[in-house]
C-alpha cells in the first residue's frame, strides 16, 4: 500500500456515517503498559512518556500479568475513512455519550476502531447502527 492508497478514503461525513458498517470483533481486549514491545503480541501500541501502551487480547494480557478486570470489546467501522475526514469521531462520540458509553478510539490508516466496555458492547453496537441509519 502506498500513501495514495491511504489518502483515497471517504471524507464526506454523511457518507461515512451511512456506510460505517460497525463490526463487533470477538473476544475481550485489555489496555496495559509495558517497558518494551519485545515479545509482546499487541493489536495496537502507543508510545507515551510513561511507557509503551498496548492493547492485547486476554491470553496476552494474562501472559504479561496485566489486569483483566476491565475488559473492552473492539468495534471496527468498516468504512474506509480518510485520515483527513472531519466529524466521524465526533459523531460516534456524541452517539455513545447519549447512552453514557465510554469509548477509546484508535485510527488506523483505513478504518477507525472503537474500544468500549465489554458489558456495554451490544448497546454500543445498537447506538452505532442507529446513528448510521439516521444519517
Amino acid at each position: 500500500m502506498t500513501t495514495d492508497d491511504v489518502a483515497t478514503g471517504e471524507t464526506d461525513l454523511g457518507e461515512l456515517l451511512r456506510s460505517m458498517r460497525p463490526e463487533l470483533l470477538p473476544g475481550d481486549w485489555f489496555f496495559g503498559s509495558v517497558e518494551s514491545a519485545a515479545g509482546v503480541t499487541a493489536a495496537a501500541t502507543v508510545l507515551e512518556p510513561e511507557g509503551l501502551s498496548v492493547v492485547v487480547d486476554r491470553v496476552e494480557a494474562e501472559r504479561l500479568g496485566l489486569g483483566t478486570e476491565h475488559p473492552f470489546r473492539w468495534i471496527t467501522l468498516r468504512v474506509h475513512s480518510s485520515l483527513e475526514a472531519v466529524g466521524l469521531t465526533a459523531a460516534v462520540s456524541v452517539a455513545l455519550t447519549a447512552h453514557d458509553i465510554s469509548c477509546n478510539v484508535i485510527a488506523g490508516a483505513f478504518h477507525d476502531h472503537l474500544l468500549v466496555p465489554a458489558a456495554r458492547a451490544d448497546e454500543a453496537m445498537r447506538a452505532l447502527v442507529e446513528l448510521s441509519a439516521s444519517a
